[in-house]
C-alpha cells in the first residue's frame, strides 16, 4: 500500500470515529433531556454466582440493573422484580423501600449512550432481609425456601466488602474518589444543629438485647447503663467510620441523643435500617456470643481505613 492510499484509509477512519463520537453524543443528550442521568462508571457486579449490571451515576448514586436484581436469587435474569415481591406470605416482611417499585419509578440512566433501569444498590440487602426474616417467621412457602438460603449466602458475601465497596472496584470509581470521601460522607450524615427528638430506637431492640443477655426486666424505661455503650458499638460504630466520635462531638448534653443530629434524607434512613439489620440477627441468634459473632461477620466496625481497603458501604 503506498502513502497516499495509507493516508486515504486514516482519513476515512478519522471519519467514521468522529461520526460514532457525534451519534454517541446526541444519544446521550437525548436520554438527557428525557431524565435520564449519565453513567460515570460502569461494570459487572459477580456475587454469589449472579451476573449483574451495575453502575456509578454522575451523582455518586450506585445503581443494579433493576431487572437482573432477581439473578441474585434465582441465578437468572428471567422475570420480573415485582413476581418476588408480591407472594402475600412476604407482605410483612416487605421493607418500605421495596413497596411499589416498578420500571416507572426506577432510577433512569444512561451507560454510553444506551437506557439503564436500575435500584439504589443498598437494596439488596433489604431484598435478603426480606426471606431471611419471612424464613426466621416460618412463614416461606416450600417453593421459596430456596431463595432464603441464597439470600444468607448474598448476606454473608456483602459482609467484608459491602455492596457499595463491590460496584466501585468493578466500575473502576474507586480510582477516582475524592480523598475527602470521609467527611464528604459525614457531611451527608450530620446536622450541624440538633433535630427534635423522635424515638428512633424500636422497644424490640433493647428486649432482645435483654434476651439474648439472659436478663429480667420490668420497665424498659429502666435500662441498666451498659445499654448504652452496647448502642454505639452494635449500632453508631457500625454505620460509617468516625461517626460516633463526630456525633459525640457534637451533642452538646447529656440530654440530646447523638441520633438527633443525623440527617433525615441520609443519616435516619441509615439508622433505621442498620436497627432492622440487628434485630434481624439478634433474632436468628441463640445467645449474646452467637449475636455478636454474626454482627461482627455481616456488619463489622467501620474504620477510616477502610476507605483504603474497600470495605467502606
Amino acid at each position: 500500500m503506498n502513502i497516499e492510499n495509507t493516508n486515504k484509509t486514516k482519513r476515512k477512519y478519522i471519519q467514521v470515529q468522529s461520526q460514532k463520537e457525534i451519534t454517541l453524543h446526541a444519544k446521550k443528550a437525548s436520554l438527557a433531556r428525557h431524565g435520564y442521568i449519565h453513567a460515570t462508571h460502569s461494570g459487572e457486579l459477580k456475587l454469589a454466582g449472579a451476573k449483574i449490571p451495575c453502575a456509578v451515576l454522575k451523582n455518586g448514586q450506585r445503581v443494579i440493573s433493576s431487572r437482573q436484581m432477581i439473578g441474585l436469587l434465582t441465578g437468572t435474569a428471567k422475570g420480573q422484580l415485582q413476581r418476588y415481591l408480591a407472594p402475600k406470605n412476604l407482605q410483612p416482611f416487605l421493607p418500605d423501600r421495596l413497596k411499589n417499585i416498578n420500571l416507572d419509578n426506577c432510577i433512569k440512566y444512561e451507560v454510553n449512550g444506551r437506557k439503564g433501569f436500575g435500584l439504589d444498590a443498598e437494596l439488596i440487602v433489604d431484598f435478603c432481609n426480606m426471606y431471611i426474616q419471612a424464613k426466621d417467621a416460618d412463614a416461606l412457602l416450600t417453593n421459596q425456601i430456596h431463595l432464603a438460603h441464597q439470600a444468607q449466602i448474598i448476606i454473608s458475601s456483602l459482609a467484608k466488602v459491602g455492596i457499595v465497596g463491590l460496584i466501585d472496584e468493578v466500575t473502576g470509581y474507586e480510582k477516582v474518589r475524592e480523598k475527602d470521601a470521609l467527611q464528604a460522607l459525614l457531611d451527608k450524615y450530620l446536622l450541624k444543629e440538633y433535630a427534635t427528638w423522635a424515638k428512633r430506637f424500636p422497644d424490640e431492640f433493647y428486649t432482645e438485647i435483654f434476651r439474648l443477655k439472659n436478663w429480667t426486666f420490668k420497665d424498659l424505661n429502666k435500662k441498666p447503663s451498659v445499654i448504652g455503650k452496647y448502642t454505639t458499638d452494635l449500632v453508631y460504630d457500625r454505620i460509617a467510620p468516625d461517626l460516633t466520635k463526630k456525633l459525640k462531638e457534637l451533642t452538646p448534653k447529656k440530654s440530646v441523643r447523638l441520633h438527633q443530629f443525623l440527617t433525615l434524607d441520609l443519616g435516619v434512613p441509615a439508622l433505621n435500617h442498620h436497627i432492622s439489620n440487628v434485630i434481624t440477627i439478634m433474632k436468628l441468634s441463640d445467645n449474646w456470643d452467637q449475636f455478636m459473632e454474626n454482627l461482627n461477620k455481616l456488619f463489622p466496625v467501620k474504620t477510616v481505613h477502610d476507605l483504603s481497603n474497600k470495605q467502606f458501604d
